[in-house]
């Protein structure tokens, strides 16, 4: 199955298309907005700056949050590639459940996710540090660049990556008073200062609140523990790909999906099994090679047995083939050796004098 069109994680098609979904359904202007800007602005972490509405759809930058009432949006005051890199690892491993799995799984990166008035505007805007969605074919994105509450689909997971901020404090109270299903907030091993201990949680909604969570509800048996290894590893670890195995193996078998319906793992267990079969192959010629070679060497073996004892020369068991020399000796010299020696060790000699250099 084909992967969903490209995106546009945070510029002005997604604004003006989240505006023309809303406009075209009326949706009413009471949708619940979460803390006020002022609550984020207190956070040391956060920069204020004025963006007017009549701007905000043709703003191609990254914030945090955007507020219509207050005309103004809020940024990290000092953002750092750190920050983007858990987010982008994500999607790298969503990409290799998705393999197993054998259905795409799409990361929508920080796409614009607003609430709208009854005039169809956005009334707030936030962005997250990664979107997620398990099944992108059927998710109901305007264009696939917007998210608007009430209107599309949510993700199925959320990342916030917590290096410097406090998203327990600000921007998961949005998420929750909008009615995200599950978040997961990642304190980088790389911050410097974490203000919460480093590690992963995840967050899931029960009614109206989250509450924490020992294992993620979108992907069954990923635990916090795993997940934070999983964001922070330099590389990929054995044990961090058999869990993505796992995972892939657990939501294929829910949906009757597998490597095989992955274009790219099908192709490559294909080509595989061809060259085993190739190998397979080769071997059983080399095994017939084999056999056919200690059928020959019996034969030859029982022949010069049987010239040396009729002629009354005495010898052990394992004679000729425990001489030195005779597997590689030509026939006719081991032939003459047996019909001149006078004993096993004289038959050894004269092979021995043949032998070539």
């Amino acid at each position: 199955m084909p992967q969903s069109a490209p995106i546009h994680p945070h510029g002005s098609t997604a604004r003006k298309g989240a505006r023309r979904a809303a406009g075209a359904n009326g949706r009413p202007a009471d949708r619940p907005l979460g803390p006020s800007l002022g609550d984020f602005a207190a956070d040391a972490a956060y920069k204020r700056f004025r963006l007017p509405a009549d701007e905000v759809e043709d703003y191609d930058g990254r914030y945090e949050v955007w507020d219509r009432a207050a005309q103004t949006a809020l940024m990290l005051r000092e953002p750092s590639p750190l920050h983007e890199l858990p987010s982008q690892v994500l999607a790298a491993l969503a990409e290799r459940i998705a393999q197993v799995r054998g259905k795409p799984i799409r990361c929508f990166g920080s796409m614009d996710m607003a609430v709208l008035g009854g005039d169809g505007r956005p009334r707030r805007i936030m962005q997250a540090d990664q979107s997620l969605y398990l099944h992108p074919e059927r998710a109901n994105i305007v264009k696939r660049t917007a998210m608007v509450v009430g209107e599309h689909h949510y993700p199925d997971v959320v990342l916030e990556v917590d290096r410097s901020t406090d998203v327990r404090r600000h921007k998961l109270k949005l998420y929750e008073a909008w009615g995200f299903p599950e978040v997961w907030v990642d304190v980088p091993d790389a911050s410097p200062r974490p203000r919460k201990a480093r590690g992963a949680t995840i967050y899931l909604l029960a009614g109206d609140a989250y509450s924490s969570a020992p294992e993620s509800r979108a992907f069954p048996g990923w635990t916090a523990a795993e997940i934070h290894t999983a964001l922070n590893e330099p590389r990929l670890s054995k044990a961090t790909l058999a869990v993505l195995e796992r995972l892939g193996a657990v939501l294929g078998e829910r949906e009757g999906t597998g490597p095989d319906d992955d274009p790219l793992l099908r192709s490559q267990r294909a080509q595989a099994r061809a060259e085993g079969r190739q190998e397979g192959r080769q071997e059983a010629r080399q095994e017939a090679r084999q056999e056919a070679h200690a059928r020959e060497l019996a034969s030859r073996a029982r022949l010069v047995r049987q010239l040396a004892v009729s002629r009354g020369v005495r010898v052990g068991e394992g004679f000729p083939l425990d001489v030195p020399g005779f597997e590689a000796a030509d026939v006719a010299v081991v032939a003459d050796a047996a019909l001149r020696c006078g004993n096993v060790a004289d038959f050894a000699a004269r092979l021995r004098r043949a032998a070539p250099g």
